[in-house]
């Protein structure tokens, strides 16, 4: 005996969930934009001109006024990676950081490549997971371990 019509529309549709589930990504952070800032990164609204709180990596960010937290933010960690950007080809396939916030961005001696992001990457964090000639692009982020960021991991 032959399936019936709504039993094979039920193989086929468990078919393309599984067919789904293999070849999609599952988000597991929060997705925003991040422009760039280059030196003079101090003073900074949460260490002041202490230069012993930027991670040795060079890997650090301003928070945006979405994560600042009322001065929270300082200190925390975020694995960060480049989802897109406005120029095709312009994230770097693969690589995810951490890093520190040591700013708040809208009160930064170095304005942003462009305002209003969630956050603000270092020149370095920045040219680790996308092209550097790029003034903004669309992250993936959440928070990390409170541990000193060592350099970019492929994911």
């Amino acid at each position: 005996m032959s399936p019936s019509p709504l039993e094979l529309q039920l193989q086929l549709l468990s078919f393309l969930i599984i067919l789904a589930g293999i070849h999609l990504h599952v988000c597991s952070g929060d997705v925003g934009t991040a422009g760039q800032y280059t030196p003079p990164y101090l003073p900074t609204a949460c260490y002041g001109n202490d230069v012993s709180e930027f991670p040795s990596s060079n890997l650090f960010a301003s928070a945006g006024e979405g994560i600042w937290d009322n001065g929270a933010a300082c200190g925390r960690q975020y694995l960060v990676r480049c989802i897109s950007a406005v120029v095709p080809m312009t994230c770097r396939s693969g690589q995810t950081i951490q890093i520190k916030i040591v700013d708040r961005a809208v009160s930064s001696v170095s304005r942003p490549s462009r305002d209003g992001t969630t956050m603000v990457l270092s020149t370095t964090a920045f040219g680790a997971v996308a092209n550097p000639s790029a003034s903004s692009i669309n992250i993936e982020f959440q928070q990390g371990m409170n541990e000193e960021p060592g350099n970019g991991t492929e994911s």
